[in-house]
This record gives C-alpha cells, sequence and structure tokens, in this order.
C-alpha cells in the first residue's frame, strides 16, 4: 500500500489529496478499519499510518445508519494532531459521501480541551474561568507563594529543607500537587501539612477563575463520577454523555495517566465503544504520570477485545526501521507488547545513510553536523516513492537533543558562527538568541540596570537596527514608559504596548530587519515569541503596581524565565521558516524529519541518570502512590525515548558522541555502542560521493490551523495583521477591561440555556448572573465596579427588551464549524438561534462596546455564521441580527441573502487558499482597519494627516 506514515511533520500531503489517492489498505490497516462495534486495541508501530487508519475508521463510523457527528469522540495528544486528524476525516468524508451535516459537533481534540468544553457547555458556574498554562500557572503560585500553599508545603524529614521555596520550587510543588489529583493515591499516607497546602493551591485556583490543565479533567471526572440524584450538573452531565456519546476514539494511549483514564471509564461506561490506539514502544511521558500498563494490559481489562497491530512502517528506510526495532526489543519481553516492525520501503536504505560517529570534543561534534547540514543541502529527495525529487533545504534537518538546555550550546554557537539559519522548538532557548537579548535590554534600561549606550550597543550587536532609524524616538518611548511616578492606571504601564511602541519607532518591520534575505522572517518568529513571554507575565503581574511590575519583570526575565522555559513544548505561531530544527525528542514526537541527527550520546545523559535534589517523593512518600518508579525514569524508559528520536528519520540518521566536560559524562552512550553495532550503521562517513544536487526547496506544508469565526475576520480584513497574530504569534496589549464583552455573554448564555430547559428567568436574576458569569481580572477596583454596575444594567436591560423572545430559543452557544480547506478549519459558536414570531430563524450575535470583543461586526461575518449553520443543521436560516448590548447601541436585523452566502463561500476559500500559499499582504493604503490594529505598528508608518486626528 501507499499509504504514508501518520504522524505530524512536514512530509504531511493535502488531506483531500490523500484521500482521493487511498486506494488500499494492509489487511491489518483494513481489519481495524472495519472493526466498529467491538472493544478494538490498535497497536500502531512507528510511521504506520494510523492517522490515516483512524481517519478512515470514523468514517465508517459516521456512515453507519443512525450515526451522528455528535456521537463520537476522538482524543489526541495535541491539539497539532487532533487539526490532522480532523482535516483527513472531512477530506475522506468529502470524497466518500459528499457533505454530513453535524460535522461541528463531532469532538476531535485534546483531553483537556473536552472537558473544558464540556463543562463550559453544561455548568454555568465555570463558564468565567480561563485556563492557566504550566508557565502561567508556576507565575500565579510564585506571586502568591504563600497563599497558593507553596511556601507553607512541608518536605519529608530526609530532605536537605523543610519547606518548598519560592521561585526554587515551584515546578516540583505544581507536579505533586498535579499527582494528588491525577494519580492513585493514598490519602492517609498524604502529610497533612502536603495536604493542607494542596487545599491552599484549589482555593487560590477558583479564587482566579482559572483551571490548571489537572483541574478541567478532574472537574469533569468528578462530575461522571458523581451521584446526579445528589449533584445537578453531574446529571446533566451523566446526561449527555449517556444519550450522545457512542463512539470514543484515544489516540496515544500509553500515554494516558490514571486520572484520563477515569475519564475515559466515564466516558464509556453507558456503552459506548472504545477503540484505544497507541504503541507501548513510544511510551515517553511516564514522570508526568502515564502508565505503559495502561496499553499493556488493555485486553485484559476489558472484554471482547479485538487487537490490531500496524506494523508496517511507511516513514522510514529499512535501514532505520530495522535499527530502530532492535532498540524497541532491548526492553524486556514483559515489559512490552509482542510485534515486529517492518519496513514498506517507502525510503531507500543505502550504505551511508545511518553514522554513528564519535568525536574528541562537543566543538568537533558540532563541526561535523554542520558539515553534514550544509553537506545535505540539494541533495535530491523524494518524500514518497511516487514524488518528483526536490533538494534538501535547512528544514528538512532536526537536531534532537535528551536536552536541548543542557546540551545544544557548542551546536548553536557553530550554527551562529556559520550563519545557518536554525530555530529551537518551542521557547527553550529564547533568551540565548541576540535578538531577545537586546529586547531583554529594553526593560533592563526601564528600571535602570543598563544605561541608554549599552541598550544600543545590545541592538546593534544583534543586527537589529534597520536603515534609517530613529534612536531618539525609539529611546523616548521607554523614558515615558518609565515615568512610574505619575501614577497612572494599570494599563498606562502595558508591558506590551511599550514593547509594540518601541519596535515602531525603530520601524523595524519585516522587510527593514537588516541580513540576508529571510532573516525577518527569522527574527520575527524571535519577536513574536516575545511577545507571548509577555503576555504570559501580564496575565499574572497586569495589575500590579507600575514600578514594581517592571522590576518583577526583569527580575523574572532574568533569573526565573529561562528555567521557567528551558523545555517548554509550546509553539506561539504557525510560521514555518526554512531552518534548521533543535528541538528535545519529547517535542519531536507525532514529527518526522529526512535528516535526523541525534548527538551527545553519553553515558548518564542518554540514558538519562537519575540526578539527586529535591524531587517529587521529597514532598510525598513513594508508599502514597502506585508505581512510584516511573516518576524517576527507568532505563526502560529512556529506551523507549530512543527509539522515537531513531524513529523520527526518513532516510538519513546521524548518531553522534563525544565525551562531556565532566567525568560523568565522559563514557559513549549504551544506545551508542548498541547502534554501531548494528550491520544498517557506519561508523565513518561513506567515501561516495553523494549525488548531484537540486535546487533546495523547503517543503513549505500547510499549518494545520484551527480558529475562531472572530479571528477569521482578520484574515478577511487585513491578511498581514493575520499573518503578525497567527503564524508569528504576535499579542495584543491586554486590556483593563477584557472580560466584560464575555461576562454578559456567559449570562446571556445561561439564560437562554435555561430557557430551552423549560427555566426562565427574569430581570430580578440579573445581580446573581453577574456575580456568577463577570470576570474582569485586570480591572483596577473602580472601574471593576463600574463594569459590574452596566453589566447589571445590560440584563435587566436586555430582558425588558427581549425578554418576551426568550422562550423562543432554538440554540444557546451553538457549536458550529467551516471548512475553509483542505488543513483549515473555523470553529465558533454562534451566541442565539431563536424562531422569531413570523416563524423565521435567526442568527443572534451579542456585540458590546468591550475593547476587547470585535469593533464591529461585517456582513460577511454574520454570513460565515449562516454558513456554519448550514453546514452544521442543513437548513439555512432567515435573518442574521447583531443585538447590541449597550444602551445607545444599534441592533441590525437583515435576511440572509443567497448571492452573499455564495460570496462569502468563494471568500473563505480563497482566504483559504492564500493562506495555504503564504500569500499574507498588507493592505494596499492606510485604511480604518490600521486605526483599530493592534499590529499596525509591526507594519507601515501612520500618516501624518491621521496623525492630526
Amino acid at each position: 500500500m501507499t499509504c504514508d506514515a501518520g504522524g505530524t511533520g512536514q512530509q504531511e500531503h493535502d488531506s483531500n489529496e490523500k484521500a482521493a489517492a487511498m486506494a488500499s489498505y494492509t489487511p491489518a490497516q483494513q481489519e481495524a478499519i472495519d472493526c466498529l462495534d467491538e472493544p478494538l486495541q490498535i497497536i500502531a508501530c512507528a510511521g504506520s499510518g494510523k492517522t490515516q487508519v483512524i481517519s478512515q475508521r470514523i468514517a465508517a463510523i459516521l456512515a453507519q445508519p443512525g450515526v451522528e457527528p455528535r456521537n463520537v469522540i476522538a482524543f489526541t495528544f495535541t491539539e497539532k494532531a487532533a487539526a490532522e486528524l480532523k482535516d483527513r476525516i472531512l477530506g475522506i468524508v468529502a470524497a466518500e459521501r459528499g457533505e454530513i451535516v453535524g460535522m461541528a459537533e463531532m469532538y476531535i481534540g485534546t483531553m483537556h480541551g473536552y472537558c473544558l468544553d464540556l463543562l463550559q457547555r453544561l455548568v454555568p458556574e465555570t463558564f468565567k474561568f480561563s485556563v492557566l498554562s504550566d508557565i502561567t500557572a508556576r507565575l500565579l503560585v510564585d506571586r502568591n507563594s504563600k497563599k497558593s500553599g507553596l511556601t507553607t508545603c512541608p518536605t519529608l524529614p530526609r530532605a536537605t529543607q523543610s519547606h518548598l521555596k519560592r521561585y526554587q520550587n515551584s515546578s516540583l510543588f505544581l507536579q505533586a500537587m498535579s499527582v494528588l489529583r491525577e494519580d492513585v493515591v493514598d490519602d492517609a499516607q498524604v502529610p497533612e501539612g502536603v495536604a493542607a497546602s494542596f487545599h491552599s493551591y484549589m482555593k487560590l485556583l477558583y479564587n482566579h477563575a482559572s483551571f490548571d490543565y489537572t483541574e478541567m479533567i478532574h472537574l469533569a471526572v468528578q462530575f461522571l463520577e458523581a451521584d446526579p440524584d445528589e449533584d445537578e450538573n453531574a446529571a446533566v452531565v451523566q446526561k449527555h454523555v449517556r444519550d450522545d456519546i457512542r463512539y470514543v476514539v484515544v489516540d496515544e494511549y500509553q500515554d494516558v495517566n490514571p486520572l484520563q483514564e477515569r475519564l475515559i471509564e466515564g466516558l464509556v461506561r453507558h456503552g459506548a465503544n472504545l477503540c484505544v490506539v497507541g504503541d507501548d514502544d513510544q511510551t515517553i511521558y511516564q514522570w508526568r504520570g502515564s502508565q505503559v500498563s495502561n496499553i499493556v494490559t488493555f485486553a485484559e481489562r476489558h472484554d471482547g477485545v479485538r487487537r490490531v497491530t500496524l506494523a508496517d512502517n511507511f516513514r522510514s528506510s529499512p535501514g532505520i526501521v530495522e535499527l530502530g526495532r532492535s532498540i524497541a526489543e532491548r526492553v524486556p519481553d514483559g515489559e512490552r507488547l509482542p510485534k515486529r516492525m517492518v519496513s514498506a520501503e517507502s525510503q531507500e536504505w543505502q550504505r551511508g545513510d545511518l553514522l554513528a560517529l564519535s568525536f574528541d570534543d562537543a566543538e568537533g561534534e558540532a563541526a561535523w553536523i554542520c558539515d553534514r547540514i550544509e553537506e545535505m543541502r540539494g541533495v535530491p529527495f523524494r518524500d514518497t516513492p511516487d514524488a518528483e525529487p526536490r533538494g534538501l533545504s535547512w528544514s528538512d534537518c532536526s537536531v534532537l537533543f535528551r536536552s536541548v538546555a543542557k546540551d545544544a550550546d557548542p551546536l548553536v554557537a557553530e550554527l551562529k558562527r556559520r550563519g545557518i539559519p536554525y530555530v529551537v522548538k518551542g521557547l527553550n532557548r529564547l533568551f540565548d538568541t541576540p535578538e531577545v537579548e537586546a529586547v531583554v535590554g529594553i526593560f533592563r534600561f526601564m528600571v535602570q540596570e543598563i544605561s541608554a549606550g549599552e541598550l544600543r550597543t545590545l541592538w546593534q550587536n544583534a543586527e537589529l537596527l534597520p536603515e534609517g532609524y530613529d534612536w531618539p524616538a525609539a529611546l523616548d518611548v521607554l523614558e515615558q514608559g518609565r515615568a512610574f511616578e505619575q501614577g497612572g492606571r494599570f494599563g498606562v504601564y502595558n508591558i506590551q504596548r511599550v514593547y509594540l511602541d518601541f519596535l515602531e519607532k525603530l520601524t523595524l518591520r519585516e522587510e527593514t530587519v537588516p541580513g540576508p534575505e529571510g532573516r525577518g522572517e527569522l527574527v520575527y518568529y524571535q519577536l513574536g515569541k516575545f511577545s507571548q513571554v509577555i503576555s504570559d507575565f501580564e496575565q499574572i503581574y497586569f495589575t500590579t503596581e507600575p514600578a514594581e511590575k517592571y522590576q518583577s519583570f526583569v527580575s523574572w526575565l532574568t533569573h526565573q524565565a529561562p528555567g521557567y522555559y528551558a523545555e517548554s513544548n509550546a509553539d506561539v505561531g504557525y510560521a514555518a521558516p526554512d531552518a534548521v530544527t533543535l528541538s528535545t525528542v519529547h517535542q519531536a514526537k507525532g514529527m518526522q524529519w529526512p535528516v535526523v541527527f541525534v548527538p551527545c550520546l553519553r553515558k548518564n545523559r542518554f540514558p538519562s541518570q537519575r540526578h539527586g535534589g529535591l524531587g517529587l517523593f521529597h514532598v510525598l512518600p513513594q508508599e502514597a502512590v502506585e508505581d512510584p518508579d516511573r516518576y524517576r525514569g527507568t532505563v526502560e524508559d529512556e529506551t523507549r525515548l530512543f527509539y522515537v528520536a531513531v524513529t523520527r528519520a526518513q532516510k538519513y540518521l546521524n548518531l553522534t558522541y563525544s565525551p562531556g566536560r565532566t567525568t560523568r559524562y565522559r563514557n559513549r552512550s549504551p544506545f551508542f555502542d548498541h547502534c554501531s553495532d548494528q550491520r544498517w550503521v557506519s561508523t565513518r562517513p561513506s567515501t561516495r560521493p553523494l549525488p548531484d544536487r537540486l535546487p533546495a526547496v523547503p517543503r513549505r506544508e500547510t499549518p494545520q490551523l484551527t480558529f475562531s469565526f472572530s479571528e477569521l475576520k482578520y484574515l478577511f480584513e487585513c491578511p498581514y495583521s493575520f499573518k503578525l497574530r497567527f503564524l508569528y504569534g504576535f499579542n495584543p496589549p491586554l486590556h483593563e477591561a477584557l472580560g466584560y464583552g464575555k461576562g454578559l455573554h456567559d449570562a446571556l448564555a445561561e439564560v437562554h440555556k435555561r430557557a430551552i430547559a423549560g427555566e426562565l428567568l427574569d430581570a430580578s436574576d440579573a445581580e446573581d448572573l453577574v456575580e456568577r458569569h463577570l470576570h474582569t481580572p485586570f480591572a483596577y477596583p473602580e472601574l471593576r465596579a463600574t463594569l459590574s454596575a452596566a453589566a447589571i444594567k445590560a440584563i435587566r436591560r436586555y430582558f425588558a427588551t427581549h425578554g418576551e423572545e426568550i422562550p423562543q430559543t432554538e440554540h444557546s452557544e451553538k457549536q458550529v464549524q467551516v471548512h475553509v480547506a483542505p488543513g483549515i478549519t473555523v470553529d465558533g459558536r454562534i451566541d442565539l438561534i431563536r424562531r422569531l414570531d413570523t416563524d423565521e430563524l435567526s442568527i443572534v450575535d451579542f456585540k458590546s462596546t468591550d475593547r476587547a470583543q470585535a469593533e464591529e461586526v461585517t456582513r460577511d461575518q454574520l454570513h460565515v455564521y449562516a454558513v456554519g449553520y448550514g453546514e452544521l443543521t442543513g437548513e439555512n436560516a432567515d435573518l442574521v441580527e447583531v443585538l447590541n448590548l449597550d444602551e445607545a447601541g444599534q441592533t441590525t436585523r437583515e435576511e440572509i441573502e443567497d448571492s452573499l452566502l455564495t460570496n462569502v463561500h468563494n471568500k473563505i476559500w480563497e482566504a483559504g487558499e492564500a493562506l495555504r500559499a503564504n500569500d499574507l499582504p498588507r493592505l494596499n493604503s492606510w485604511c480604518d482597519q490600521c486605526d483599530r490594529c493592534d499590529f499596525v505598528a509591526l507594519c507601515r508608518d501612520k500618516p501624518a494627516s491621521r496623525s492630526r486626528r
């Protein structure tokens, strides 16, 4: 068969082309696809096409009589994998059956995302909750070190300190707080002080109306397991599960932890079919609590399980497949499922493709890696057996480290010296780049840590000063920004605004970045990442006194942030520069590259040695946790991780060793020695010349994008603004009134959801609704009181004006989806769908003047909602309405026009094609949209005529 590998790497084809080209499956793949109503366990070896198999199986499920998309849940490990799976399913369904209505109601995504969606659809008390990332959770705990329970959390007597410390131990504290909810814990063994800290932490979370990743699942599981007769919310959640869920698919099942296993059990308790997909050989998150025993013992814990093994590897050459299989077989038989991965020979193996080389020192190792990268550029490569060859480029090469933070320095230095473009996956090592060192200097200057001359030197050394730049004007932004004694509101001292204003005054634009062609893209990629860093900090510190806020920001950037982001997996934008990727092996899961390097194969580094210092079992006794060894890491865990590293390569694999600087890391890794002994691997580079070069052509793949209806307007109105937001990851400045509009929407959502259930609220409920839903975390006290009063008034006014129409509600916060183009999907919720007295069906969008909401709803955007409703139900609405919730706001109502629907369909498709082609230009000239744009400073100069307004 010609099916591609199931990863989410650069090689992925257009999903519709894949669906059309899929002529046949292997017998094992077909067996998995056809098994629809038995408990199914799919063991998917690396590169075995599992994504296509899952997609085809779900398409087959949807083809069954009486099955609707809302009956299906598919869990993936990452949002990127979810976007790809969703796109493949849509492509297959469209090719086989045309469009199916209701696809928006099929959940495909992470378990965290599902639980958040479940809660915020069915449990009104959670509507206002926001989600903390790993970074913002740690910032919250550090800022509230005593209130969170961090510094009152005791350690066990054998520890070197009696309590956990701010900054130093906040990550360990959060791990312990997660383990107490995620794992099977003997509460009797948990020390009283730790239990008290846990209660403090949970209280802090709920007081801040915030979920960490664990709590979303934890709360959903509580509702799934509670007695529905005693808990109204549990009754609603369980009724939904019982009535609607018939098929559950869990990908990457080997990485499920005990709490997630309870979630799965709760979802299939009423008879839903369960299919789990995974590979025990790729269990790499046991240090986060996942249990390889879940997948190994699955068939023993469920009756009548059909087990299918997908053994054919369509990704890699026979040499890489055989090497990977030999590594997997190092894990003892009792700890892995029996299987034998085989090559489908999608790539040709030639002597010299797989190398295991030793070097005298890290600098020599780094120099050879750079030599090899340069040598590979232009080498002919076929992405699939039937594809035309292209010349490899920088982005076809990846260097996978056990720890980028600890081992990448020599290579980074050599890449910089040679001018080889590179990116570090996630936010790891962001603070080591000269560009970000210069940006950090902005804020060091503002707190008088460095002089103006030193700041300018940083920007000169980073080569970030464009031709004709106005340094005095840029410096004036910082001087005004640090005038803290003026005592302005929180919003006046906005870190993100200072950052964007400084770049504006320098006229540092993508095309004005000094250096060779393409450098502007790389620099903006880094600047967008730093914008996310600012947002992370301001989410927690926005309302701190200005001088203290900036001083805390600089201190955090200097001392804590590099460690916070050291192994960060979060890519903030969708940009894919033509550059070598540096990544940890964990971050590379699900990816693949034609050329892979795995350096620094030293004993005690890879496999990693257990380190000393304060750890989880200095907070919780190991007796309190089932199978505590998985949190420490074992040789078998490291073997599985190395297997993942090796099987990321399609054709060229380079394993290298050089002795470390300390005695602990002087010797070769046993993994390196194992590979050196394999017949597919050469221990000296081949003397055979590489084939004639072709022009280097990077594989520019469509980013798998899912964005909201309100975000689509940026693609419509200004493609370059969309690029800055989503491809580079720039964040707009936080606004003090953020949350006001959402609070109104959530309050009205509860009103209409209750009306659908037969319970009518009225104006007397306004204060309770606002108390329950309004959350304005960035407002100063006087503004918060003003916003609360305004919200109560708006809700009462809504009841007075529209109260008689509330019983006519058909849907509230209805999930809709528009498939823009292959790889690109728009998801959203329609605020209200109601039946008018005229028997017309109206799509209603609520608006307020909240700065955080879209300032203007265009006719195009309203018709996009209509398109989404049509794809959801197969029916057309009659009207679109905008109900302005402000006192003097204008309500608009207009008919849906067939011609506009057609035009919007075309416009959506054209926007998707432009995005796929990375054709995201600026508007031709300054206009009203530019006046409202948060990122116009990164785009163009403001005309003098506009400045005088």
